[in-house]
């Protein structure tokens, strides 16, 4: 074995993992950062810096998946490409994927099942094409839906900061960066950002619209007013569906002009799981008739709170807080006793409220008043914050101490208790619906720095965007 084989070795002893989650898939991927974080992998957060391309969730149905195949494309090889289905396979298909890799990642053939899911279907291949045999293709479950055909985020930052899972940090927030670090495709030419779909397919301007000359067969940005009058170049900019820390399933299109967003609009890739979104699934249960715990109840609204808490943190740029909230919220959804779980859960929540830096990195990004809030249809905390980002992270604060102080109460949950997380869940749509239908409003006019905290802030769950979901909410 000669020198650039053991460098090469080495290297790989602990991959870099690009994980994406898929809408529906919130359990398989709480699973799978939680082996990383066991295994000390680094998360990659742009392709370029992966060795391990995992997917958590279903594939669209219709193959639709080519935002991932871009991707893939994005990945130094050798690489192994990863698609974990279903709870309970992360660690086997984590060990098939590094074991794959070291074997001979260089050399591209069909390989056998990482985890035989039902049907017997491969989930791993170094090439990245789903395995059924020699010249077959078969379902790799690494898929997702988006009419656009091809808009995904395949640059960035490195999840944790530095490439390293949940591990180290800064003593306090020191700023989130330059988001268009964070990738995105950038486009450029007319037309607004209003979510609909086809509107400038893959990422490019049609002719028809796009009237200014492309040196190098490259489109340049289009010129406009700002709003004090300057002409300056306007950008089209998508974030997601693949950033780090940030909601599964999520795209955001931005108009820009310099640092401050013009328009903004949302699109989400289909939830193709139709049960219970996983943060909601207490309550809905109880809301059928079934027994159910108030300590279970409240162990995952703290686990839900958590997670929203270590995206934010993140985002912010506070990474030891934020590997901590993750901690902690796989300790609340695991059997950990109590007691100790409540002094750290609160040892946290006060921590992070006295920082003086992230009031200030926060607060006035994204105003949302109560009484808007009420007319989008928008419950939980963010309309009981009545405020800004920093206030919408107090309430998760003041809610996680709340649901700390009850993981001892073994009553059942009420059936008339239909409060989850991001709220009421037996309303004319989903919590996270009214969280979608204010974000653009939120955005046009600020600037772009803080974009990704005032996503981050709100924190939207796509999983919840089912028809199923809001009729079992409503005992239907």
């Amino acid at each position: 074995m000669d020198l650039r084989d053991r460098l090469r070795r080495a290297a790989l002893s602990r991959p870099g993992v690009m994980l994406v989650a898929l809408p529906g898939a919130t359990r398989v991927r709480l699973e799978l950062e939680a082996e990383l974080r066991r295994r000390g992998w680094p998360r990659s957060g742009s392709p370029a810096a992966a060795d391990l391309l995992v997917v958590a969730g279903e594939r669209d149905p219709l193959g639709e998946d080519s935002w991932l195949d871009g991707i893939w494309e994005g990945v130094p090889k050798p690489a192994v490409r990863l698609a974990v289905r279903h709870p309970g396979d992360a660690a086997a298909a984590l060990d098939t994927g590094h074991r794959l890799l070291r074997e001979d990642a260089g050399t591209r053939h069909d390989l056998a099942p990482a985890v035989p899911p039902p049907g017997g279907e491969p989930t791993a291949r170094r090439d990245g094409r789903p395995g059924g045999g020699p010249g077959e293709r078969a379902d790799d479950g690494a898929g997702g839906h988006h009419d656009d055909g091809g808009h995904h985020d395949d640059g960035g930052d490195r999840d944790d900061r530095g490439g390293h899972s949940d591990h180290g940090g800064h003593g306090d927030p020191g700023g989130q960066g330059d988001p268009a670090s964070q990738g995105g495709e950038q486009e450029s030419g007319h037309g607004d950002s209003s979510g609909r779909h086809g509107d400038g397919h893959g990422g490019h301007s049609s002719h028809e619209t796009h009237e200014m000359s492309e040196p190098a067969g490259l489109p340049m940005a289009e010129r406009a007013e700002d709003r004090d009058g300057l002409t300056l170049d306007r950008l089209r900019l998508p974030l997601g569906p693949a950033l780090p820390d940030w909601p599964a399933g999520l795209i955001l299109r931005l108009v820009l002009q310099g640092d401050v967003v013009q328009r903004a609009g949302t699109e989400t890739l289909p939830v193709r799981r139709r049960k219970d979104p996983f943060w909601d699934e207490p309550w809905l249960r109880a809301a059928r008739g079934e027994t159910v715990p108030r300590s279970e109840a409240a162990r995952r609204r703290c686990a839900a709170h958590l997670d929203s808490l270590g995206r934010f943190l993140a985002v912010a740029g506070w990474d030891d807080p934020a590997a901590r909230a993750r901690r902690l919220r796989d300790a609340a959804l695991s059997a950990e006793p109590g007691d100790r779980l409540r002094e750290d859960v609160v040892s946290l929540a006060r921590r992070v409220a006295r920082s003086r830096a992230l009031r200030l990195l926060t607060a006035g990004l994204g105003p949302l008043p109560a009484a808007e809030a009420r007319a989008a249809g928008v419950s939980g905390p963010a309309h009981t914050a009545d405020g800004d980002a920093y206030d919408r992270l107090l309430v998760w604060l003041d809610e996680l101490g709340r649901a700390a102080g009850e993981f001892g109460d073994e009553r059942p949950l009420a059936r008339d208790d239909r409060t989850g997380p991001r709220g009421t869940l037996d309303g004319a749509a989903p919590p996270s619906q009214g969280l979608l239908d204010v974000l653009p409003g939120l955005l046009s006019g600020a600037e772009f720095a803080g974009a990704r905290i005032v996503v981050a802030s709100l924190d939207p769950d796509i999983d919840e965007l089912t028809a199923a979901s809001r009729r079992e909410a409503a005992g239907v």
